[in-house]
């Protein structure tokens, strides 16, 4: 998903990338491209650094966040993209953050593509509130076509995601990821690199 510097769409529109350049997809959004196949009209092209990456779902049905053979629930309300500043959360500590790969479903309940995330933690605040303020994506979404991430059994995670329930185009399911494992205060950087899928790049902002 991608946007012309000079327009600030929030959720941008579905491009595919070819190398400096950008082609623009005759589809709403990341799932509705899914939907219909995998397939769109072409329509404008755009040199890549005139564009800004957007969050390749703004608003998954549903992310899943695996640690182990078990998942927890994120919030699909607080979905942040590449090059995006992370709100601060009132009452945290410091943050720090879990780097993974994600998969995004498709078509048929089986995976679209896969991309970068980072989970997102305010240490000092309990329970779910911890994690509940910000989870990043991006920067891109690559098909399993070109790319399938080594060290997961992607298959097994989606079968269990998938156990007594439906899944939808745009639920995005996280492996198990890295700590970064460091005390993260406003201004810092953290990226999440994966060759292939690219750099997840992301700011801590400043105190409410």
């Amino acid at each position: 998903m991608f946007s012309p510097k000079e327009r600030e769409l929030e959720r941008g529109w579905p491009g595919r990338v070819e190398g400096d350049r950008v082609i623009q997809l005759a589809a709403q959004t990341l799932q509705a491209f899914f939907t219909g196949g995998g397939q769109a009209r072409e329509h404008a092209e755009y040199r890549l650094e005139h564009v800004d990456l957007r969050p390749p779902v703004l608003h998954p049905p549903a992310v899943r966040i695996f640690t182990g053979d078990d998942f927890a629930f994120a919030n699909p309300a607080s979905i942040y993209g590449p090059e995006a500043t992370i709100p601060y959360p009132d009452g945290a500590v410091y943050l720090d953050s879990e780097l993974r790969v994600a998969a995004v479903i498709g078509a048929d309940s089986a995976v679209g593509g896969f991309t970068l995330m980072n989970d997102w933690i305010a240490a000092g605040l309990a329970g779910a509130k911890a994690r509940d303020f910000a989870t990043s994506l991006g920067p891109i979404v690559v098909t399993p076509d070109e790319l399938v991430p080594e060290g997961v059994d992607w298959d097994a995670l989606v079968a269990h995601t998938a156990r007594n329930t439906r899944l939808l185009p745009g639920d995005v399911i996280a492996a198990t990821g890295v700590r970064g494992g460091r005390e993260l205060h406003p201004g810092d950087v953290v990226e999440v690199e994966l060759g292939g899928i690219g750099v997840l790049r992301n700011v801590v902002g400043e105190r409410y």
